[in-house]
């Protein structure tokens, strides 16, 4: 067995949570913040069988695409002024980053 994590921007998680349930991955939807921009994540647990791991990478892969988004920065409050870039950036977002891990042990009541 194993427990997939994946972070994945918050704009994809409805439609990966749907093609979770609509291909029986059970999984835990939690609420989550960080990265570059210390923006809203969703971060989903998955518990399966290490047969079906391809499969849930799969979906999540398809679900979960990054694309470019322009961000304003903002100026340093206190900080290191040097490194501050003025004007708008493009950046990639979205997509998700994966983690699969062994099950050592797992009950259910």
């Amino acid at each position: 067995m194993k427990m997939i994590i994946a972070v994945v921007q918050d704009k994809d998680s409805h439609r990966l949570l749907n093609e979770l349930v609509e291909h029986n991955f059970r999984t835990t939807k939690l609420a989550s913040t960080g990265g570059f921009l210390k923006s809203g994540n969703t971060t989903f647990m998955i518990g399966t069988e290490d047969s079906r791991v391809d499969q849930a990478v799969e979906i999540i892969k398809e679900s979960c695409q990054s694309r470019s988004q322009i961000v304003s920065p903002v100026s340093p409050m206190g900080g290191n002024a040097e490194s501050y870039v003025p004007y708008p950036v493009e950046i990639q977002v979205g997509g998700a980053t994966i983690f699969v891990l062994p099950v050592e042990n797992f009950m259910q009541f």
